[in-house]
This record gives structure tokens, sequence and C-alpha cells, in this order.
């Protein structure tokens, strides 16, 4: 017994080091939006860890996905951390929250500058490209000319690809993980659907619900949708299969898959907001880099040599054809890419589960 409370103390030891404090920088400029649109100033909330060399050349750079935020030592500490598969003993790792997000980055829900009113939905329409934008100034205030990698999975991947596509020159390698170069009808209909439960929800008042109260029913339905997606068949019958309990009515969650997806959902609410889910999905599903990716080769001065991509046997919802996809197009740029398809029935949410295999291929790419 007093050995187990020896490991836990050590454990516990270990996250404490592994946490990282998030930090705010304010861009007093007007930002402008692809769009044309503009605001008139722009927080981002970031998280850094392990040291930025004295050649400021072991920056990495980590993209979060839809739902994720800039705490990465938390949403992914089985890959991130000291000597793990993103050693933040040799590595210096950025993430920010995304633009338009609800976890510290200006969005939605974020008031106006000099005012009390929230954005909501007068919030400027925004895309991956300015998701990057935003991370690009983020990366300039560090002092960083250039990254060594951008690694993201899912939404997190799509970042990685525009960032290829933009600043091939400010980086040497990208990691793009069970991600798509542009979203399929399929995914495209997902997203519709869940975008249709928050503004059908009575409390969505057009955007402008906040100080009163919120769609959570709205999103938490949205929620329940992703997480049907982001699981496999196979995974969802191992984990619940027809267990059941016994219920008062006839028309209540019975079974446990239901009990899941509701305890999910109601918990979402609590920690996201409905505009960002909207907003969100929408630049995933109007980003499309397909042609960005061909025309890198044209581009001068790129330093971008080698590109990982990875995806995942039982993903559904970004399979490995998308992936497969990519490679091609890298290839057409004469980018040196490697393609590891990896057997996991987990589904979608393979690439934030430990795995033994993602460990080593991202290892081995980032040491070579």
């Amino acid at each position: 017994m007093k050995k187990i409370k020896n490991n836990k103390k050590e454990e516990e030891q270990i996250e404490e080091q592994e946490k990282s404090e998030t930090q705010f920088y304010t861009y007093d400029k007007a930002f402008k939006f692809e769009n044309g649109a503009s605001i008139e100033e722009l927080t981002i909330a970031y998280t850094t860890a392990g040291n930025l060399n004295v050649y400021k050349d072991n920056a990495i750079l980590i993209c979060h996905a839809f739902t994720g935020d800039a705490d990465v030592l938390t949403w992914w500490s089985n890959f991130v951390g000291k000597n793990k598969a993103i050693d933040t003993n040799k590595y210096f790792v950025i993430c920010s929250n995304v633009l338009g997000g609800c976890s510290g980055t200006t969005g939605p829900s974020s008031k106006k500058p000099n005012s009390n009113l929230y954005y909501g939905t007068d919030f400027p329409t925004f895309t991956i490209k300015d998701i990057v934008k935003v991370q690009k100034i983020l990366v300039d205030y560090l002092g960083i000319k250039k990254l060594y990698c951008v690694v993201g999975g899912s939404m997190g991947g799509m970042q990685a690809l525009q960032w290829t596509a933009t600043y091939p020159s400010m980086m040497e390698k990208a990691i793009i993980i069970a991600s798509s170069m542009c979203h399929s009808p399929m995914q495209i209909a997902f997203n519709e659907i869940a975008r249709q439960a928050i503004t059908e929800d009575n409390e969505w008042y057009g955007g402008k619900y906040y100080g009163m109260s919120s769609p959570d029913r709205g999103l938490a339905l949205a929620r329940m949708l992703g997480h049907i997606t982001y699981m496999s068949e196979e995974y969802m019958r191992k984990k619940f299969g027809r267990k059941r309990k016994e219920s008062l009515k006839y028309f209540t969650p019975s079974f446990e898959v239901e009990n899941y997806l509701h305890y999910n959902g109601e918990k979402f609410t609590a920690r996201f907001d409905a505009n960002s889910f909207l907003y969100l999905t929408k630049a995933m599903d109007f980003f499309d880099v397909k042609d960005d990716i061909k025309k890198i080769k044209n581009k001068k001065n790129i330093s971008l040599n080698n590109v990982l991509v990875i995806s995942f046997i039982s993903d559904w919802l970004y399979p490995s054809t998308q992936s497969v996809e990519i490679v091609g197009a890298y290839q057409h740029s004469n980018i040196n890419t490697e393609f590891c398809e990896i057997e996991s029935n987990y589904g979608h949410d393979a690439f934030l589960i430990k795995n033994a295999e993602q460990t080593k291929y991202i290892k081995k790419f980032l040491n070579n």
C-alpha cells in the first residue's frame, strides 16, 4: 500500500510540473478578416511549455481541434509533455485558443471594445485562414521567425494545412492528423443539423442571448450528435453494448449509450458557447485548401520540407481517403510526405487517445 501511495504522489508531482498557465496577448491594432470586416482589438489566449532555445528554432505550434482550447498539456497530455512524443524537454510548445473561440481569445462571447455589449452574431464571420493569421500574430509577438513544426488534429489539422499553404517559409515540418483539405457533403450535413439544433432553440434569440438565458438544450443536442460521429460503431458496441437500466418512463433514457450522450451534452454547455459552435462549424465547412496546397511549389524561399499525415482505420468522419488526398497534394508540390494509417477502434477521437503507434510516428518524424 505504501508503494502505491508513493507512485500516486509522484504522478501528481509530474502532472503539476506539466501544467501551464494561460497567458493573454492583446493585439491593439485593427484586425482585418478575409472578408474585409475588422475588429478594433484582438485578445489571444495561449499557453507555452518547455523552453525556447537561444537559436529560437525549436518551437512547435499545436493547433487545437474544434472544441479544444489553449491548454494543450491537458487535452493532449497523452502526446505532449516531458519525454512524450512532443517532448517539452526538447521543444518549445505553443498553443492558442482559436479566433472565435470561447476560452479567452476574442470571439462572439467577448464584449466589444469600450462597451458592455457582447459581439454575439455581430462578430464577423471568419475562416480557417483568419484563425491562422491570428496564430501568426502570436508567433511574431513571441519573437519566433520560423517554427520547427506545426501540428494539428481534426480542425487543428485544417489549421496546419493552412499554415503550410500560407506560410511555407515560416516552418520546416507539419503533422496533419485525422483531417481533410475540405469537408465532404456528409461532414457539412452533420454540421448543419447541429447548427439547426442551436438556432431552433427558443433561447438562442438570434445569438443575442448573453446576459439572459442561453440555448443550452440546442447546444447539448449538437454535442450529442457530434459525439456519435467521433466514435466508431465497434467502440460503441464494446463500451455500451445494449446495457440498460430500469427507467420510470418509457421515453426517458434507458440504455447506457443514451445516458452517456445526455451527460456529455449537458456537461458541454457549461464550458462552450453556442455562437462559437455556429461560427467554427461554418469556418470548417467553407475551408477548402486543395488548390493552395498544390501551389506551394510556386512560392519562393520555402523552408517546409517534410509533412507527416496520420489517419485511423476506424475514423468514418474523417476517413483515410481524405488523408490520402492530402498526401497526393503535397507530393504534387514536391514536398516529402509520409503517410501512416493506424489501427484503432476508437473512431475519429483516436487521435486524442493514448496510442503507441502515433507516439512512435510523431517522435520519429520530429527527431529526423
